[in-house]
């Protein structure tokens, strides 16, 4: 890929705007495979890369060191484990140690070390008597102007102020002349710098350094602890350039202060790092000024990396640049997400002059940009597709490669990962930044002792598809770090999965003897008092979910969509997208003999969300059917799933004890769950449009005396047979038969997307709006590119086919002699033929976004041209009506409850 200009503002606010979850994180939305905090100066944690938040953040900070207790251990002859120092140094009590120095303690641990260590210690144990004495004192005293904001602080909180200064500085002072221990001498100073500036005296502060830090001639912990004081008093006194160069000194040598450190400079001085370069003398202060510019200004990383290489190829520092160009080569290589949605392509994709409309007949973007524009998306593309084995455009009907598979996908670069395509932008002067980074670290590993180098250069041809390569290098690695080799295992794993180019049952073999660990889901115990799931969300990508997706292709492309499915959802997801030709795969898949042990363990367990799994087929298989006006068949299925245990729901209950209550829904013996309890109102027809309201405010029934057999309430296979019997009687001649025909036409047009009782026959419970009530992703074939991760994120239903219930109405109008009956029925053919238009009208083409600065007119445009193309074509019926029933009272009573059929009969 090329080089892209990162702007971290650009991604943070595009990330703000652009997410439909709140608890969206950028960081949680690629793989991270190569463990950025493998870097053996674990003080550079915070400077690992991330956009979340100002400083990376996962990692435990007690692998930072503490510079002062570890000065603190040793002046005591690390004869203090690091949690007795901690206790001794910050949690003790001053009762405490001044009960040492009289000889009584009581705390255990002081007991444990004896009366002599007082004697042995004493100055230090004066000191930090003093020092526990000062510490709830130590903060800068808030003075409030006039352009302040309001902040609610405590009156009443101690701070420097609260001392008596002159009583203060004498003791100290006092302190100071007295003490013997250089060290200790040199911590009285440290007070005396940090006191002054606390207080704002910020003169003193600065020759307080000078009079009792310095000439102690000791630079260890304490020393650069009185340098970060002395750097907050000169930035006091606007002596910004000292202060900047202060902190800086504070950032270099201090392990646990770096990131505030970083801040101060930040707010030091605005061309901070600039002059700290030019200040920088020794070749360890160039090559620190060089990483501050490169962290702050990530843009072109490489530039800086080869500097701080000339300067020492084995600095640590560098290896932080490098797992940062890392880190962000993986957010573009390997996101978590592919997205696919022909209505987002039509307003992201910014046309050329010279660009080819879109093809009229399809509804879908066809797209020809020019090679040098946007060879960015095609090299992201033919990567995914290399590294996951392609998508199935890439084959033709008779299973051979397609050679315009590649410009299949680059025409529609929505199914790149939708950040890539805003955040950043095309630098054509810029070079390959993966191919320039290899080479950087194809150099280092040769020169550098460490390590680290071979496994980033392996990881590199890892994400190069140099499967082989990778791990040519990773076998050769010699090292006994632990989160090296855990690294190194992980990278292995990888090249060994992404490059095996079919999953069989051998290799699936493979996977469970040899990688179970990444497949094998391992148990978590909850507290099943509480069943608040939130926690879930904040799990990022592993390399288990990484190696899922790539299995989850591969399948994809073998044509086994009920594995691939299961791979990354449950069975009972499938009531969301209840789309026949995936549920024949899904159970294609369940009734497979003789399964695997990777396919029993891996994949079958993902089907225990649903009771009865028979049932559950036949019900999707019989629904389908039933859209189909194939009533015989969908009773074949209904038969079979008379045992249905209900549309699988959970409830969701909130309360301020327990949080997020997560429970199994229930269904009382009247509601409907997805089988039973379906009204005769369902052959009625509309009052009013209105899914809200109640049925019997919304629907109408019609007159049934001629059919006994029509329930009031039924199950689905109690519809399919009074179906069939309806059907029968349909093919007669008489008003009987018309009636028939019309009440079988109400049936199908009142389960579409358009009618009441839409929720009967694509799993679902109730007829709310949600994703399978949407005309624009019914046209496709199928949706999902590589795998079918994401599933609930997508919409997908086979379309409702309108020319069913019409061919119905119309045998209904041809038998009927009743003049209001034909106005009806014509009313409701017109009905059903709108929803033909608006199949229609969402796949027609646009060939203009919202970026368009014309938007409006060319919108206002497309309406009025469509608006005529609905009256011309679909607007048969209603012509009809209004030409010959105009003076029926069936017409006149819906000019007074349809406000369109009102509109369009005047």
């Amino acid at each position: 890929m090329k080089k892209y200009i990162l702007s971290l503002a650009v991604v943070s606010l595009f990330y703000t705007k652009s997410d439909a979850c709140a608890w969206s994180d950028p960081d949680y939305e690629y793989f991270n495979l190569f463990t950025q905090s493998i870097i053996k100066d674990k003080s550079y944690l915070p400077f690992l890369l991330n956009y979340s938040a100002r400083f990376y953040s996962e990692y435990n900070p007690a692998l930072i060191p503490d510079d002062n207790l570890e000065t603190w251990k040793r002046f005591f002859n690390n004869q203090l484990s690091h949690t007795d120092a901690q206790n001794l140094v910050y949690k003790m009590s001053m009762a405490d140690l001044n009960a040492l120095k009289s000889g009584k303690p009581t705390n255990p641990l002081l007991q444990k070390l004896g009366t002599g260590f007082y004697q042995k210690y004493h100055e230090a144990i004066d000191y930090l008597i003093e020092a526990k004495y000062l510490e709830p004192y130590m903060s800068i005293n808030y003075i409030e102007s006039d352009n302040s904001f309001y902040y609610d602080r405590d009156a009443n909180r101690k701070n420097a102020t609260s001392l008596d200064y002159n009583k203060t500085i004498a003791a100290l002072n006092s302190l100071y002349n007295a003490a013997k221990n250089p060290e200790i001498k040199q911590r009285y100073g440290y007070q005396l710098v940090r006191f002054n500036h606390y207080t704002r005296n910020y003169d003193s502060a600065v020759k307080a350094f000078k009079t009792y830090i310095e000439p102690v001639k000791l630079k260890g912990s304490v020393y650069f602890m009185a340098l970060d004081q002395l750097a907050g008093a000169q930035r006091g006194l606007d002596m910004n350039s000292d202060a900047n160069w202060n902190f800086f000194q504070v950032f270099m040598n201090r392990r646990d202060r770096k990131e505030s450190a970083f801040v101060s400079m930040k707010l030091s001085d605005t061309a901070s790092f600039s002059n700290i370069m030019k200040r920088a003398g020794t070749n360890e202060e160039k090559n620190m000024a060089y990483f501050l510019l490169g962290y702050e200004d990530f843009n072109n990383p490489i530039s800086i990396m080869e500097k701080m290489y000339d300067i020492n190829p084995d600095s640590e520092i560098l290896k932080v640049m490098a797992v940062r160009s890392i880190n962000e080569l993986e957010r573009n290589y390997l996101p978590t997400y592919y997205y696919a949605s022909d209505a987002a392509q039509k307003s992201s994709v910014k046309k050329d002059d010279n660009t080819a409309s879109k093809d009229s007949s399809a509804g879908q973007a066809s797209t020809e940009v020019k090679e040098e524009k946007l060879s960015f998306w095609q090299k992201i593309v033919r990567f995914f597709k290399n590294l996951f084995g392609g998508s199935k455009s890439d084959k033709t009907a008779d299973g051979k490669k397609s050679d315009q598979s590649d410009d299949d996908l680059f025409s529609n670069p929505d199914r790149i990962p939708f950040y890539n395509r805003t955040a950043y932008y095309y630098d054509e002067n810029t070079k390959d930044y993966l191919d320039d980074l290899e080479k950087f670290t194809e150099k280092t590993k040769e020169k550098s002792k460490d390590e680290y180098w071979q496994i980033a250069n392996a990881y590199l041809k890892f994400l190069k598809k140099d499967y082989k390569g990778s791990s040519e290098i990773l076998n050769d690695i010699k090292t006994t770090n632990p989160e090296y080799l855990e690294e190194i295992k992980r990278m292995k794993v990888l090249n060994d999965i992404v490059s095996q180019p079919k999953i069989d049952a051998d290799y699936e073999d493979h996977l469970m003897k040899d990688y179970a660990e990444y497949f094998v889901e391992k148990v978590v115990k909850k507290d099943t008092a509480n069943t608040n799931d939130y926690d879930d969300y904040g799990q990022a990508p592993s390399t288990a979910d990484f190696l899922k997706d790539v299995i989850a292709n591969r399948y994809f492309l073998q044509g086994e969509d009920g594995k691939s499915f299961l791979m990354n959802n449950k069975l009972s997801d499938l009531q969301y997208n209840p789309n026949s030709s995936l549920v024949k795969s899904v159970e294609e898949f369940y009734r497979k003999p003789n399964k695997t042990q990777f396919e029993q363990q891996i994949i079958a367990k993902n089907m225990d969300s649903v009771g009865n799994i028979d049932a559950f087929f036949n019900n999707i298989y019989g629904d389908r059917a039933m859209r189909l006006a194939d009533f015989e068949k969908a009773k074949s299925y209904y038969e079979k799933a008379k045992s249905f245990n209900g549309i699988p729901r959970v409830n969701y209950e909130w309360t301020e004890k327990d949080g997020q209550k997560i429970t199994q829904k229930q269904y009382t013996a009247s509601e409907y769950d997805g089988f039973k309890n379906i009204p005769s109102l369902v052959f009625g027809h509309n009052v009013w449009e209105s899914f809200q309201s109640a049925e019997n405010e919304s629907m109408k029934a019609e007159d049934y005396s001629n059919f006994p057999f029509i329930k009031n309430n039924m199950d689905k296979l109690d519809l399919a047979n009074t179906l069939i019997q309806l059907k029968k009687i349909g093919n007669g001649t008489d008003e009987k038969a018309a009636k028939a025909n019309q009440l079988i036409g109400n049936l199908l047009y009142n389960t579409s997307i358009l009618g009441y009782y839409r929720q009967l026959f694509v799993m679902d419970i109730d007829n709310s709006n949600g994703g399978k009530y949407d005309f624009w992703n019914t046209d496709k074939k199928n949706p999902y590119k590589y795998y079918y991760k994401n599933f609930l994120d997508r919409s997908y239903i086979e379309p409702d086919n309108f020319d069913l219930s019409i061919g119905y109405y119309q045998k209904a109008l041809k038998l009927s002699n009743n003049k209001e009956e034909k106005a009806r029925i014509l009313f409701q053919m017109a009905s059903a033929e709108q929803g033909k238009y608006y199949q229609y009208e969402a796949k027609a083409p646009k060939d203009f976004d919202y970026s368009d600065p014309k938007w409006s007119e060319k919108e206002d445009a497309r309406q009025k041209e469509m608006d005529n193309l609905r009256n011309q074509k679909y607007r048969t019926y209603f012509a009809q009506l209004k030409a010959q029933y105009s003076d029926t009272q069936t017409t006149k009573d819906l000019m007074g409850s349809c406000s369109y059929f009102s509109y369009f009969m005047r």
